[in-house]
């Protein structure tokens, strides 16, 4: 691999005394080789640590220092949200990109085709957030059908992160 899966979201790290918002972040990579454990196979690791397991993506640590490891001496993590679209809502938002011409750029038969995969990466979201949400440092899973309704409690959430 040219950089751990850390490597994008520690570069980006806020000033001293800034907030910062990262969307979707580092996660979906993990995420994504748990689902498609194939995906590996291009990311350069040697051979024999791709043939010594049966199912390397699904065995590979979630590490959970990982926000630790983000964390320097001018930042912290102080909460993640994770919002949560159900099927339902995903299969309309899919249907209006298709059928209302201004989102259609939104549309990608890539998202029809993993829309397959939807329990496989809703075990996978379950087993990253249990494995790196911590008492200082809380997972909220928002529900987020209600767009409206999921940004006030993001607001929520995040007012009370800073309060902390």
């Amino acid at each position: 691999m040219d950089h751990d899966f850390c490597g994008a979201p520690r570069a980006r790290l806020p000033e001293r005394g800034r907030i910062g918002i990262f969307n979707r972040s580092h996660y979906e990579e993990v995420l994504i080789v748990r689902v498609h454990p194939e995906l590996l196979r291009a990311e350069g690791l040697p051979d024999e640590a791709l043939d010594d397991k049966d199912d390397l993506a699904r065995s590979l640590p979630i590490d959970p220092s990982l926000r630790g490891r983000i964390c320097t001496a001018t930042a912290r993590v102080s909460s993640s949200s994770s919002l949560h679209l159900s099927k339902d809502e995903q299969r309309k938002r899919f249907l209006a990109r298709i059928e209302e011409p201004d989102k259609n750029w939104k549309f990608s038969r890539a998202d029809v085709e993993e829309r397959k995969y939807w329990d496989d990466y809703m075990d996978a979201y379950e087993a990253c957030l249990n494995a790196t949400s911590m008492r200082d440092s809380p997972w909220y899973v928002v529900p987020a059908d209600d767009k409206e309704n999921a940004r006030l409690i993001i607001s929520r959430i995040i007012s009370y992160s800073c309060a902390a």
